[in-house]
């Protein structure tokens, strides 16, 4: 169900494109086992997350949404909470990740590309919440929507269900860059690139905190962070980084 091609920026490829990659059963089991093997690759420095053909991923797998009322309640939560895991684990995966919005993602579709770190968008690509044009709920991907973009503009989306295009999502908080036609893919790499030239230890502690700061209180950030000042100055990679700056010279992280 998907395709990965391994390098310092691997890339993973959904790889449905008759359907326009949904998140079905099986391309979620997929997504994971992917994301569990190349965090254990020490190679690997950063993800990229995109869609083979015209669609980055519709969402829901049709083929199951026409069945989902008939299913019972153990069916439908073990469903969920499938999708669940799956989110909160790009969300939370320790190395860099940047999605490759190269057409649609709608709904499901969308939850995933926005819980990656960094969002590049196919300027003529759309994205959407579209779950309450059919009765739907967009619950699992509300929790990061409204992380990233707040209450009014998560509300717009959520109870519209409107499609926006590139620069309207760049503009409310959903991407962090346009491309060109047909080169987001090229663009999401370099990106992935650059992340990746940054020590390991500093973007890893980076997201941690990026993580656990929204929920917290000033004081208990503050200590948090001071925490993590301290303990970085005595990893290898900062040791490495003081001397390539002192010498002249590139890190080797």
């Amino acid at each position: 169900m998907v395709q990965v091609e391994k390098g310092r920026v691997a890339v993973v490829f959904l790889n449905d494109p008759e359907r326009r990659n949904p998140l079905s059963p099986e391309m979620t089991l997929s997504l994971l086992q992917a994301l569990d093997d190349l965090e254990a690759d020490p190679g690997v420095r950063a993800v990229v997350l995109t869609g083979r053909g015209k669609a980055f991923s519709a969402g829901a797998d049709l083929a199951f949404l026409e069945r989902v009322t008939e299913l019972g309640a153990e069916e439908n939560y073990r469903h969920s909470l499938s999708l669940m895991r799956l989110f909160h684990r790009v969300y939370t995966y320790p190395k860099p990740t940047v999605a490759a919005v190269n057409g649609p993602a709608v709904a499901g579709g969308a939850g995933l590309a926005l819980a990656c770190d960094l969002v590049v968008m196919d300027e003529e690509a759309r994205l959407g919440y579209t779950e309450v044009k059919i009765g739907f709920v967009a619950a699992l991907v509300s929790v990061i929507l409204v992380r990233a973009v707040g209450e009014k503009a998560a509300k717009d989306l959520l109870l519209t269900g409107r499609l926006v295009e590139a620069r309207e999502a760049k503009a409310l908080g959903l991407a962090n860059r346009i491309a060109p036609p047909g080169k987001v893919l090229e663009e999401a790499k370099a990106l992935a690139e650059e992340v990746a030239k940054n020590a390991p230890t500093s973007l890893r502690l980076t997201k941690e905190l990026l993580l656990a700061l929204p929920g917290m209180g000033l004081e208990d950030g503050f200590r948090l962070a001071a925490l993590a000042n301290a303990w970085v100055r005595e990893t290898g990679d900062l040791k490495e980084g003081i001397r390539a700056f002192f010498e002249k010279r590139p890190p080797r992280f």
